[in-house]
């Protein structure tokens, strides 16, 4: 006799139908998913409107947030060998490229506004509740939590990528004639205040943060109105 065991036809039909249904369904959650990622692409464009308050370094316009991200991500990598504790590059990369996304809604507030500051935070969580909510679920948790720990301030992660979003602003500040400073009458001890944490992740950075108001203070663009202790 025949070896091996004859499946009923009918036990045959069902089992390809049941696999034809699973990759129909399978091709239907892909779909979904590439849906929802190419919904959050096209709306994150929207980053681009975003003005903020510090000039290109030729002093032409202001910078953008998808200006000021790009510029970041690669200062992320370059500037590496200045942390003073080891980081995941890449994490850091990522971080500061969607730490901005929340102003899509939300909208720049400016580093030495302090009216905009008692809002911020609200503000920023409804905006990350809903930008991030539009990817796949795995995706826009993890994008969430990349921008809760830049925002967390504590990790080596996050503290490399604040640096750096500091960093920026005051090198631009610097090629810019210290426009932006002018514009809004920043004094030293606002900059020191909000760069109070830039030591301890990279005593070097700092250092040349300091030379740089310094300079500013010198000639004008930054009013002295403390004294380094």
């Amino acid at each position: 006799m025949f070896g091996g065991t004859l499946r009923r036809p009918d036990a045959t039909y069902r089992s390809v139908f049941l696999n034809m249904k699973e990759r129909e369904m399978e091709k239907n959650q892909q779909l979904e998913r590439l849906e929802k990622q190419i919904r959050f692409i096209v709306e994150i464009d929207k980053v681009k409107n975003i003005f903020r308050q510090t000039y290109l370094a030729d002093a032409g316009r202001k910078e953008n947030d998808a200006e000021h991200s790009w510029h970041i991500a690669l200062m992320a990598y370059l500037l590496q060998e200045y942390a003073e504790k080891p980081v995941d590059v890449s994490k850091v990369m990522l971080m500061v490229l969607i730490h901005d996304l929340v102003e899509i809604d939300a909208g720049d507030t400016y580093a030495y506004d302090d009216a905009g500051a008692e809002t911020k935070r609200a503000r920023e969580e409804a905006a990350a509740d809903r930008i991030f909510g539009l990817l796949p679920e795995d995706q826009g948790k993890y994008f969430r939590e990349l921008w809760e720990e830049f925002e967390a301030y504590e990790s080596p992660e996050g503290k490399y990528a604040h640096l750096l979003d500091n960093f920026q602003p005051l090198l631009l500040n610097d090629a810019s004639g210290g426009l932006s400073w002018q514009e809004h009458q920043v004094r030293k001890s606002q900059i020191y205040k909000r760069n109070e944490k830039i030591e301890e992740t990279s005593e070097t950075i700092w250092n040349c943060m300091k030379e740089i108001v310094q300079k500013h203070i010198e000639c004008g663009h930054v009013e002295e109105d403390c004294r380094e202790e």
